[in-house]
């Protein structure tokens, strides 16, 4: 009988399809060993999943298995012992498949040192690497960080560096010890000899998420005119200060009573009139009054200044779609809710 599909079945889904297979006695067990907020997310999946085939049932009941057996040989001898014996017990491609799995969540990941390296230690440290070399070593750093270390290099390097990142897919452990060397720090060894995804769109978003709004612009522009269809990918899942367009009413209000009124008016004197009037429009009448006549008479401001009130403002909003205050409608008919 031919295996029914399951790699579109989220790993949510997964383990709630297993915990309902394993019946209500021992999914107490494990929710026992859990955290609270993967419990409320496993109910919840739980109460959404209205039937399995025994034939989805059974395949990741077999893959649970196989991943733990994986564990149990990587536990006794390490990842080659435990890819010898799986390749006997399930073929190369199998093998390959469930030890990955496996890794992903259990390795140590590279460049473990350089994450608790203060960030102007690290740029010094690696400034004058190739731009591949700083996008691998950002890949792999909180958001946080690698966005103190890309606003810091010179204007033409960041949008290459982004570049980098965004368009990186695979990278080899080879590779990745290669710059380990280089960078002559005595860096956690990799656990995993498997090909890691690293990088990506995602995580040029993130970190554009948290640079300042300057090296956010330079790195959009640049990257509008050399790559725009991957300018265009990023942008989708971005969100800047023009975006809050995308907020119904409701939103930008829940959102007004979270941002200062100065930080208000110094964002919308650089803001276009479209983005003024949403703003203006979930007011009350005295406070936009009032918030305008701020505007005016602060006259002539720095841009910089625009810039870090409009970045506070999408800070707040951030956070709230974060905590899920808020919905951002991003197209894709993925948001839409229906009642």
């Amino acid at each position: 009988m031919a295996k029914e599909a399951n790699d579109k079945i989220s790993g949510v889904q997964k383990a709630a399809i297993l915990l309902i297979a394993l019946g209500p006695e021992k999914s107490a067990s494990i929710f026992k060993h859990l955290k609270e907020e993967e419990i409320e997310e496993l109910t919840l999946e739980i109460a959404n999943t209205r039937s399995v085939t025994p034939q989805l049932k059974e395949e990741i009941i077999d893959e649970f298995y196989q991943i733990c057996l994986a564990q149990q040989y990587i536990a006794e001898g390490g990842i080659t012992y435990a890819k010898e014996l799986l390749e006997k017990a399930l073929g190369n491609e199998k093998a390959m498949s469930v030890i990955g799995k496996l890794t992903a969540s259990l390795q140590v990941k590279p460049f473990e040192f350089v994450r608790k390296t203060d960030a102007a230690q690290l740029l010094n440290f690696i400034q004058d690497e190739h731009p591949q070399t700083i996008a691998l070593i950002l890949s792999y750093l909180a958001p946080q960080q690698a966005a103190l270390i890309i606003s810091a290099l010179p204007p033409e390097r960041q949008s290459d560096v982004a570049r980098r990142i965004a368009v990186m897919d695979r990278t080899s452990p080879d590779v990745v010890k290669e710059v380990e060397k280089v960078l002559e720090t005595k860096l956690s060894s990799l656990v995993n000899q498997d090909y890691n995804i690293i990088g990506g769109v995602d995580a040029v978003v993130d970190i554009l998420n948290t640079v300042d709004r300057s090296t956010e612009k330079h790195i959009m522009e640049t990257l509008e005119v050399e790559e725009p269809e991957l300018a265009d990918e990023i942008r989708k899942k971005m969100f800047v200060f023009e975006d809050i367009l995308l907020l119904d009413d409701r939103a930008i209000q829940r959102v007004l009573r979270d941002v200062e009124n100065s930080d208000l008016g110094l964002a919308l004197k650089g803001a276009n009139e479209q983005v003024q009037n949403a703003i203006f429009n979930n007011l009350s009448k005295r406070l936009a009054v009032m918030i305008k006549e701020d505007m005016e008479f602060m006259g002539p401001v720095r841009m910089k200044d625009v810039e870090e009130a409009q970045q506070k403002i999408v800070n707040v909003i951030r956070k709230l779609e974060e905590n899920q205050e808020i919905i951002i409608s991003r197209g894709g008919g993925g948001d839409e809710i229906v009642v």
